[in-house]
Protein backbone atom coordinates (compact mmCIF):
# COMPACT_ATOMS: atom_id res chain seq x y z
CA UNK A 1 0.00 0.00 0.00
CA UNK A 2 1.24 3.38 -0.94
CA UNK A 3 0.54 7.15 0.70
CA UNK A 4 1.04 9.75 -1.74
CA UNK A 5 0.89 13.07 0.10
CA UNK A 6 0.15 16.95 -1.21
CA UNK A 7 0.80 19.70 1.01
CA UNK A 8 -0.52 22.91 0.25
CA UNK A 9 -0.85 26.04 1.51
CA UNK A 10 -4.00 26.49 4.24
CA UNK A 11 -5.10 29.96 2.72
CA UNK A 12 -6.14 28.06 -0.62
CA UNK A 13 -6.71 24.12 0.62
CA UNK A 14 -10.60 24.29 0.01
CA UNK A 15 -10.22 25.17 -3.30
CA UNK A 16 -7.19 22.95 -3.92
CA UNK A 17 -9.28 20.46 -2.05
CA UNK A 18 -12.60 20.89 -4.35
CA UNK A 19 -10.21 20.02 -7.18
CA UNK A 20 -8.40 17.13 -5.91
CA UNK A 21 -11.82 15.57 -5.27
CA UNK A 22 -11.85 15.46 -9.05
CA UNK A 23 -9.08 13.03 -9.22
CA UNK A 24 -9.95 11.17 -6.20
CA UNK A 25 -13.11 11.26 -5.44
CA UNK A 26 -12.99 8.11 -2.69
CA UNK A 27 -11.68 10.93 -0.77
CA UNK A 28 -8.71 11.95 1.04
CA UNK A 29 -7.49 11.89 4.22
CA UNK A 30 -6.71 15.54 5.64
CA UNK A 31 -3.87 16.44 7.83
CA UNK A 32 -3.23 19.88 9.53
CA UNK A 33 0.32 20.77 9.04
CA UNK A 34 0.45 24.78 10.75
CA UNK A 35 0.76 26.44 8.13
CA UNK A 36 -0.03 23.98 5.38
CA UNK A 37 -2.45 20.82 4.72
CA UNK A 38 -1.59 17.74 3.88
CA UNK A 39 -4.02 15.57 1.57
CA UNK A 40 -2.85 12.01 1.22
CA UNK A 41 -4.47 9.46 -1.07
CA UNK A 42 -3.81 5.25 -0.23
CA UNK A 43 -3.77 2.84 -2.71
CA UNK A 44 -1.72 0.37 -4.89
CA UNK A 45 0.97 1.93 -7.12
CA UNK A 46 -0.95 1.66 -10.28
CA UNK A 47 -4.48 2.73 -8.50
CA UNK A 48 -3.19 6.13 -7.89
CA UNK A 49 -3.67 9.60 -9.49
CA UNK A 50 -1.23 10.45 -11.55
CA UNK A 51 1.11 13.13 -10.54
CA UNK A 52 1.04 15.30 -12.92
CA UNK A 53 -2.80 15.66 -12.66
CA UNK A 54 -2.09 16.02 -9.28
CA UNK A 55 0.00 18.76 -9.62
CA UNK A 56 -2.34 20.50 -11.85
CA UNK A 57 -5.04 20.08 -9.27
CA UNK A 58 -3.58 22.09 -6.85
CA UNK A 59 -1.73 24.25 -8.82
CA UNK A 60 0.02 27.33 -7.12
CA UNK A 61 -1.56 26.25 -3.82
CA UNK A 62 1.20 23.27 -4.27
CA UNK A 63 3.91 23.05 -1.51
CA UNK A 64 5.35 19.63 -1.52
CA UNK A 65 4.41 15.67 -2.29
CA UNK A 66 5.60 12.99 -0.76
CA UNK A 67 4.64 9.25 -1.26
CA UNK A 68 5.60 6.48 1.22
CA UNK A 69 5.27 2.63 1.81
CA UNK A 70 2.51 1.78 4.13
CA UNK A 71 2.85 -1.23 6.48
CA UNK A 72 0.61 -4.17 6.05
CA UNK A 73 -1.30 -3.16 9.35
CA UNK A 74 -2.02 0.56 8.42
CA UNK A 75 -5.94 0.16 9.05
CA UNK A 76 -5.33 -1.02 12.09
CA UNK A 77 -2.83 1.81 13.19
CA UNK A 78 -5.29 4.30 11.24
CA UNK A 79 -8.36 2.79 13.84
CA UNK A 80 -5.83 3.65 16.88
CA UNK A 81 -5.35 7.20 15.46
CA UNK A 82 -9.08 7.83 16.24
CA UNK A 83 -9.58 8.10 20.14
CA UNK A 84 -13.01 8.88 21.37
CA UNK A 85 -13.27 12.79 22.28
CA UNK A 86 -14.92 14.03 25.28
CA UNK A 87 -16.07 17.49 25.07
CA UNK A 88 -18.04 19.70 27.40
CA UNK A 89 -17.78 20.42 31.12
CA UNK A 90 -19.64 17.64 33.70
CA UNK A 91 -23.47 17.60 33.13
CA UNK A 92 -23.90 18.56 29.69
CA UNK A 93 -20.43 16.31 28.31
CA UNK A 94 -20.67 14.67 24.91
CA UNK A 95 -18.31 11.95 23.84
CA UNK A 96 -17.86 11.54 20.14
CA UNK A 97 -16.36 7.91 19.53
CA UNK A 98 -15.72 5.95 16.77
CA UNK A 99 -18.03 2.60 16.44
CA UNK A 100 -14.66 0.23 16.94
CA UNK A 101 -14.14 2.12 20.59
CA UNK A 102 -17.18 0.24 23.21
CA UNK A 103 -19.90 2.69 24.45
CA UNK A 104 -19.54 4.19 27.85
CA UNK A 105 -22.36 3.62 30.10
CA UNK A 106 -24.48 6.94 31.40
CA UNK A 107 -22.80 9.48 28.38
CA UNK A 108 -24.30 11.20 25.77
CA UNK A 109 -22.30 9.87 22.88
CA UNK A 110 -22.02 10.76 19.18
CA UNK A 111 -20.62 7.21 17.35
CA UNK A 112 -18.79 8.74 14.24
CA UNK A 113 -16.80 6.49 11.79
CA UNK A 114 -14.38 8.87 10.39
CA UNK A 115 -13.67 6.34 6.96
CA UNK A 116 -10.77 7.22 5.40
CA UNK A 117 -11.20 10.82 4.67
CA UNK A 118 -12.46 12.27 7.92
CA UNK A 119 -11.66 12.79 11.40
CA UNK A 120 -14.14 11.88 14.61
CA UNK A 121 -14.05 15.39 16.38
CA UNK A 122 -10.46 15.72 17.81
CA UNK A 123 -9.44 18.30 16.30
CA UNK A 124 -9.10 21.82 18.25
CA UNK A 125 -11.73 23.47 15.19
CA UNK A 126 -14.38 21.15 15.47
CA UNK A 127 -14.01 20.63 19.73
CA UNK A 128 -14.38 24.68 19.99
CA UNK A 129 -17.86 24.47 17.98
CA UNK A 130 -18.89 21.51 20.01
CA UNK A 131 -18.07 23.28 22.97
CA UNK A 132 -19.72 26.40 22.07
CA UNK A 133 -22.92 24.25 20.59
CA UNK A 134 -23.31 22.97 24.03
CA UNK A 135 -24.23 26.15 25.76
CA UNK A 136 -26.67 27.15 23.42
CA UNK A 137 -30.26 26.38 24.05
CA UNK A 138 -31.44 23.80 21.91
CA UNK A 139 -34.00 23.94 19.14
CA UNK A 140 -35.50 24.72 15.55
CA UNK A 141 -33.64 24.65 12.42
CA UNK A 142 -29.48 23.98 12.13
CA UNK A 143 -27.24 24.09 8.84
CA UNK A 144 -24.14 22.71 9.09
CA UNK A 145 -21.55 23.92 6.33
CA UNK A 146 -18.80 21.96 5.13
CA UNK A 147 -20.30 18.65 7.21
CA UNK A 148 -17.55 16.62 6.13
CA UNK A 149 -17.85 13.10 8.69
CA UNK A 150 -21.27 14.33 10.17
CA UNK A 151 -20.24 15.77 13.86
CA UNK A 152 -21.55 19.08 14.43
CA UNK A 153 -24.46 18.13 12.35
CA UNK A 154 -25.42 14.87 14.19
CA UNK A 155 -24.61 16.36 17.61
CA UNK A 156 -26.76 19.35 16.84
CA UNK A 157 -29.67 16.55 16.03
CA UNK A 158 -28.61 14.64 19.13
CA UNK A 159 -29.12 17.70 21.30
CA UNK A 160 -32.39 19.09 19.91
CA UNK A 161 -32.04 21.39 16.70
CA UNK A 162 -34.94 19.93 13.94
CA UNK A 163 -34.32 19.96 11.71
CA UNK A 164 -30.81 19.70 10.53
CA UNK A 165 -29.48 19.98 7.42
CA UNK A 166 -25.44 18.86 6.34
CA UNK A 167 -24.00 20.36 3.18
CA UNK A 168 -20.66 19.82 1.61
CA UNK A 169 -18.71 19.62 -1.67
CA UNK A 170 -17.91 16.33 -1.67
CA UNK A 171 -20.27 13.59 -2.33
CA UNK A 172 -18.44 11.30 -0.23
CA UNK A 173 -19.02 13.52 2.79
CA UNK A 174 -22.91 13.95 1.78
CA UNK A 175 -22.91 10.01 2.01
CA UNK A 176 -20.77 9.75 5.27
CA UNK A 177 -22.87 12.16 7.73
CA UNK A 178 -26.00 10.05 5.80
CA UNK A 179 -24.78 6.89 7.12
CA UNK A 180 -23.43 8.11 10.58
CA UNK A 181 -27.00 9.90 11.30
CA UNK A 182 -28.41 6.55 10.64
CA UNK A 183 -26.00 5.04 13.01
CA UNK A 184 -26.63 7.43 15.85
CA UNK A 185 -30.92 7.35 15.30
CA UNK A 186 -31.15 11.19 14.24
CA UNK A 187 -32.73 12.45 11.60
CA UNK A 188 -30.11 14.86 9.71
CA UNK A 189 -30.46 15.66 5.90
CA UNK A 190 -27.39 16.28 3.55
CA UNK A 191 -26.57 17.26 0.10
CA UNK A 192 -24.19 18.66 -1.62
CA UNK A 193 -23.60 22.08 -2.14
CA UNK A 194 -20.50 24.05 -3.79
CA UNK A 195 -20.44 27.24 -1.19
CA UNK A 196 -18.20 28.71 -3.95
CA UNK A 197 -19.91 27.62 -7.38
CA UNK A 198 -23.47 27.39 -5.91
CA UNK A 199 -24.45 30.22 -4.77
CA UNK A 200 -25.82 31.64 -1.36
CA UNK A 201 -25.44 28.95 1.80
CA UNK A 202 -28.44 27.77 2.77
CA UNK A 203 -29.98 29.55 6.03
CA UNK A 204 -31.36 28.46 9.35
CA UNK A 205 -31.79 30.14 12.58
CA UNK A 206 -28.51 28.36 13.82
CA UNK A 207 -25.73 28.05 11.51
CA UNK A 208 -22.35 25.78 11.88
CA UNK A 209 -19.63 27.08 9.95
CA UNK A 210 -16.60 24.89 10.44
CA UNK A 211 -14.29 26.50 7.79
CA UNK A 212 -11.16 27.71 6.60
CA UNK A 213 -10.96 31.34 6.03
CA UNK A 214 -11.37 31.98 2.68
CA UNK A 215 -14.69 30.35 2.57
CA UNK A 216 -15.73 31.99 5.79
CA UNK A 217 -15.13 35.39 4.33
CA UNK A 218 -17.08 34.16 1.37
CA UNK A 219 -20.07 33.24 3.17
CA UNK A 220 -19.72 36.69 4.72
CA UNK A 221 -20.39 38.43 1.89
CA UNK A 222 -22.69 36.80 0.02
CA UNK A 223 -24.94 36.28 3.13
CA UNK A 224 -27.63 33.10 3.28
CA UNK A 225 -30.44 31.93 1.12
CA UNK A 226 -33.83 31.66 3.03
CA UNK A 227 -33.93 32.65 6.84
CA UNK A 228 -31.35 34.65 8.17
CA UNK A 229 -29.46 33.27 10.61
CA UNK A 230 -29.84 34.30 14.56
CA UNK A 231 -26.75 32.44 15.79
CA UNK A 232 -23.84 31.52 13.66
CA UNK A 233 -20.56 29.73 15.01
CA UNK A 234 -17.48 30.38 13.04
CA UNK A 235 -14.65 27.98 13.46
CA UNK A 236 -11.72 26.63 11.24
CA UNK A 237 -9.91 30.07 12.13
CA UNK A 238 -6.15 30.25 13.35
CA UNK A 239 -5.94 33.46 16.30
CA UNK A 240 -5.01 35.99 14.18
CA UNK A 241 -7.70 35.15 11.57
CA UNK A 242 -10.82 35.59 13.85
CA UNK A 243 -10.93 39.49 14.06
CA UNK A 244 -11.07 39.41 10.61
CA UNK A 245 -13.77 37.28 10.13
CA UNK A 246 -15.34 38.43 12.64
CA UNK A 247 -15.98 41.90 10.82
CA UNK A 248 -16.76 40.70 8.17
CA UNK A 249 -20.06 38.63 9.31
CA UNK A 250 -20.65 42.15 11.63
CA UNK A 251 -20.70 44.05 7.94
CA UNK A 252 -21.90 41.36 5.61
CA UNK A 253 -24.79 39.72 7.80
CA UNK A 254 -25.50 41.74 11.05
CA UNK A 255 -24.21 38.99 13.28
CA UNK A 256 -22.00 40.30 15.78
CA UNK A 257 -19.47 38.33 18.16
CA UNK A 258 -20.64 37.51 21.19
CA UNK A 259 -18.01 34.38 22.19
CA UNK A 260 -14.72 33.44 21.94
CA UNK A 261 -13.10 30.14 22.14
CA UNK A 262 -9.41 29.23 22.22
CA UNK A 263 -7.68 25.72 21.58
CA UNK A 264 -4.26 25.33 20.20
CA UNK A 265 -3.29 28.32 17.73
CA UNK A 266 -7.41 28.22 16.25
CA UNK A 267 -10.49 29.93 17.60
CA UNK A 268 -14.27 29.12 17.06
CA UNK A 269 -16.38 32.49 17.27
CA UNK A 270 -20.10 32.64 18.34
CA UNK A 271 -22.00 35.36 16.73
CA UNK A 272 -25.15 36.44 17.14
CA UNK A 273 -28.42 38.90 15.74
Amino acid sequence: MIRLALRVRREEAEVALAELLELAPSGVEEVDRGDVVEYAVYGAPGELPDLPGLRAAVGGALVDVTTEEIPDDWDERWKAFHQPVDVGPPGRRLRVRPPWHPARAGAREVVIDPAQAFGTGAHHTTRLCLELLLELEPGGACTDLGCGSGVLAIAAACLGWDPVLGIDHDRESVAATLGNAAVNGVRVQARRHDLLRAGRAPGAPTVLANLLRPLLLHVAAEGFAGERPRTLIASGLLAHEADEVAAAFADGTGLTERSRRHGGEWVALLLRR
